[in-house]
């Protein structure tokens, strides 16, 4: 047993200090959710049209869309979410001006290039890029290209009306009106206009991610202020801070110096937790600290069971370390099956539930696997390395 000791304990130190080195400044790494932070509410809904019926092949492509839209905008861990046949509800944390996300996650984007006679000669359905630049005067524009398909259609088009104006439309909007100076042949063009900087980015988003199969309409469109506000949160740090020091405590009085083993073991399990809660980047929300309480708990689950197992194999007569080893093999099958029913559900919790639902399985599950690790890893190698100094009260 001792053999095995020096590299255990090197992986758990090891382990310890990437946790901290994760985790700190906690403050600005751990993301907050809507009911925490605020953020907008926008609730959607797709409309038939006669070019386009509001069908469920539409719905699910305009939920894609969507998500896609979002994730260039760059905000962490939004919700979006199918709500019965055609609405689809995004919430989207820290967002505080809802007008600007309704303009780039609601538009159809359907980009038309017209000749003069209002002709739609290239869409943007053959588009493959679109990025931000700027021309010689330092003013921001938005450069596009097209795939084979849509620079063949746009080299046509260019070709057939140089001298001529060919209007850019979005949404039957026109944008700009440029006058065809050469045939463009290898598919690359630019929008210019009188755009500011964030009207140039909006614009390249909706380009990038593809317009709307369908007409979509805001049902509703608000500012969300933190629902719990700064004291709830604090409630609920203060809440986890005092759960874990009551474990402290009971641990300590009823196993003696070897609660004080339990104890380090939940200083690591909370290390551990943070760093992967951190490094997964998920949201933390007011169920998402209900199930950090009650995983400090379940951690501990783990260090009793095996503490009694400890206590049947020395009071059966064996030495202190035969005692020990006998404890971790004994206890390892319950624990792991405890854990894995309730590993089960709390996936099912992340998989099927929505918003704070999902913040809580995801806690659970962080939970979960940082106690199984903490119990028959990191316990292990402190009583491995306290063997001679400690004991256990009510073992004899």
């Amino acid at each position: 047993m001792r053999r095995m000791l020096p590299w255990r304990l090197f992986v758990a130190l090891a382990l310890i200090v990437i946790s901290v080195v994760v985790i700190f400044p906690l403050g600005e790494k751990i993301r907050l959710g809507l009911d925490l932070k605020g953020g907008s509410h926008i609730l959607l809904e797709c409309v038939d049209t006669p070019e386009a019926p509001a069908d469920e092949d539409a719905v699910r492509r305009v939920l894609e869309i969507i998500r896609n839209r979002i994730d260039q905008l760059g905000v962490a861990e939004a919700v979006i979410a199918r709500q019965g046949e055609r609405r689809v509800l995004v919430q989207l944390p820290g967002v505080t001006d809802p007008q600007r996300a309704v303009e780039i996650i609601g538009k159809t984007a359907l980009l038309e290039f017209k000749d003069e006679n209002g002709q739609t000669v290239v869409t943007g359905a053959h588009l493959k890029s679109a990025q931000i630049q700027y021309d010689r005067l330092g003013r921001p524009t938005v450069a596009i290209s097209f795939d084979a398909e849509g620079a063949k259609l746009f080299a046509q088009a260019t070709t057939l009306n140089v001298g001529k104006p060919l209007g850019i439309y979005l949404d039957g909007t026109l944008i700009s009106n440029p006058v065809v100076q050469e045939p463009i042949l290898k598919g690359d063009a630019q929008i210019t206009g009188r755009f500011t900087l964030e009207e140039a980015q909006n614009l390249a988003i909706l380009l990038r991610a593809g317009a709307l199969p369908v007409k979509v309409e805001v049902i509703e469109n608000r500012s969300v202020e933190p629902t719990l506000g700064k004291d709830s949160v604090e409630a609920g740090v203060r809440a986890a801070a005092i759960g874990i020091v009551l474990v402290f405590i009971f641990m300590f009085l009823y196993y003696g110096s070897l609660g004080l083993v339990a104890d380090l073991a939940l200083v690591c399990y909370v290390l551990f937790f943070l760093a992967i809660f951190v490094g997964v980047r998920a949201t933390l929300t007011l169920p998402g600290i209900a199930g950090f309480v009650l995983t400090v708990g379940m951690a501990v689950d783990a260090n009793v069971i095996i503490f009694e197992r400890i206590k049947e194999e020395y009071r059966a007569g064996k030495t202190w370390r035969a005692s020990i080893e006998a404890g971790f093999e004994k206890a390892f099958r319950t624990i792991l099956d405890s854990n894995i029913t309730t590993l089960i559900a709390a996936v099912l919790l992340f998989s099927l539930g929505s918003g704070p639902i999902k913040g809580f399985g995801v806690t659970l599950s962080l939970g979960i696997l940082c106690s199984m690790f903490t119990g028959v890893w990191v316990t292990r190698v402190l009583l491995e390395l306290l063997a001679e100094k400690i004991r256990i009260k009510g073992a004899n």
